[in-house]
Order: structure tokens, then sequence, then C-alpha cells
């Protein structure tokens, strides 16, 4: 249990640090590989689509899994807290709710990756669509 109240929160943040990381490459990739498309260069729209749609599934894992990783951070440090807590000893009401609100840290961070994420991956969606428009009315 020690391990854990000492590296829990590290670990966490390190993961949605990560998470946030590549979301953030991921989505710069996609903004400069869709100013520079050219769609004369595409056969046929399965091939434009696949081209399109790269590392959109990655986001998508982000968006989904950021909350519960940071949920699981919160679930960590209240077993920690009740942990301490059960040691017996004097239970100090003040250091409990600190550790508590720390705990719910983890949380806050894993919507903060997740949010600004989904709404570039809905944002991406949105200018693949209009994209592949495009190319049907260029086909036509």
């Amino acid at each position: 249990m020690e391990f854990l109240s000492v590296y829990l929160d590290y670990i966490i943040f390190s993961i949605l640090g990560f998470m946030g990381f590549l979301a953030i490459w991921f989505s710069v990739e996609r903004v400069i590989f869709f100013s520079k498309i050219k769609l004369e260069n595409y056969t046929s729209l399965d091939s434009l689509e696949e081209a399109l749609t790269k590392h959109l599934t990655a986001l998508y894992i982000i968006y989904s899994n950021a909350p519960y990783i940071g949920l699981l951070g919160t679930v960590g440090g209240i077993i920690v807290t009740f942990y301490g807590m059960s040691l017996g000893g004097d239970i100090d009401a003040k250091k409990i709710m600190a550790d508590l609100s720390l705990a719910l840290e983890a949380t806050g961070a894993g919507l903060i990756v997740a949010i600004p994420v989904l709404m570039i991956y809905n944002m991406l969606l949105r200018k693949i669509d209009l994209i592949i428009n495009k190319y049907k009315a260029l086909r036509q």
C-alpha cells in the first residue's frame, strides 16, 4: 500500500499526460494532412477514406478512456485514504478531507484530457465529411 500512496499520482498523471501528448500529436498531424491533401491523387473513395481517418481511432480511444484512467486514480486515492484511516491511531478529519480532495484531482485531469480531445475528434470527423463530399462532387 505504501507504493500506491507514493506513486499513484505519478502513474496516473503520467498516463494522462502521455495520452494528452498523443492527442495533440495526432490532431496536429491530421490538420496538416487535411491542409495539404490533393483529392486528384486518390483513385477511389475507399482509399481516400482510409487516408483521412488515419489516427482517428487513437483519438477515439483517448477521449473515451481518459476519464476512466482519472477515475482509477481517484479510486486508488480513496483506497489509500481509507487504508491509512484503518491503521488506527488519530483520525484527523482535515487530513482525510485533504487526502480525498487530492484523490479527486485525477478524475479532473482525466476530464481535462477527454473533453478537448472529444471536441477535436468531432471537428475532424466533420472535416472528413466535407472532404469526402468535395471528392464525390469532383468525381461526378
